[in-house]
């Protein structure tokens, strides 16, 4: 069974906090897989293979501007977090499924490709790297994850609506030379959240 949450605009220490109580629970009793959406305040976030240096500013003029930095145990590196971005939290027991991060991962590649194809935006994996891209050198969806007793925690992270221009205080995901996309600015006009979001819904249910 998958239980759908949407946890709206909420902090992400308090959704790190809720994903590691459910991802608990899911170890103990191997009973559910969950999936949350939601989306955060201006955040960026430190993977387990993250370098200080992807940060391009400093701590305290960041946090003069209330945002915070965020160390979490998830794959990947440095990333950014804000409105109108729609983050994915897929919590799943993957005996359910299969036993086989690098399979899981290539499925939330997956879906997020399915996804955009409704609006008519191409999405691609690009050989060696993690997310969606588009053209292979704009990245519209990065993904990092954490795996503990083959329960997944951490998710995606789909740029939709939100600022661009707040990745200019990162290299995003550790990678020089490639752009940040999001739907809005492939389309060319303003797409509507919500509509997303019910979509990407929809397409995790069907897969999952």
């Amino acid at each position: 069974m998958l239980e759908i949450q949407d946890w709206g605009l909420i902090d992400y220490l308090e959704a790190w906090e809720r994903q590691k109580q459910i991802a608990s629970d899911i170890i103990k009793n191997r009973n559910r897989n969950f999936f949350v959406v939601c989306e955060h305040p201006t955040v960026i976030t430190v993977g387990r293979a993250g370098k200080q240096e992807n940060i391009l500013l400093p701590t305290k003029f960041l946090e003069s501007k209330g945002i915070k930095v965020v160390y979490n145990d998830r794959g990947g590196d440095v990333t950014l977090h804000n409105p109108g971005q729609l983050v994915g939290y897929p919590i799943f027991n993957l005996y359910d499924y299969k036993t086989d991060l690098h399979w899981f991962l290539r499925e939330i590649e997956n879906a997020i490709i399915e996804l955009l194809a409704s609006f008519n935006i191409m999405g691609e994996r690009v050989e060696g790297l993690t997310g969606v891209w588009i053209e292979r050198e704009r990245k519209i969806c990065a993904i990092g994850l954490h795996c503990s007793q083959w329960v997944t925690s951490h998710g995606f992270a789909l740029n939709v609506c939100n600022n661009l221009d707040e990745f200019n205080y990162i290299v995003p995901c550790g990678i020089q030379n490639k752009g940040i996309t999001s739907i809005s600015k492939e389309l060319g006009t303003e797409i509507d959240f919500t509509i997303v979001k019910q979509k990407c819904i929809g397409v995790f249910e069907k897969r999952f």
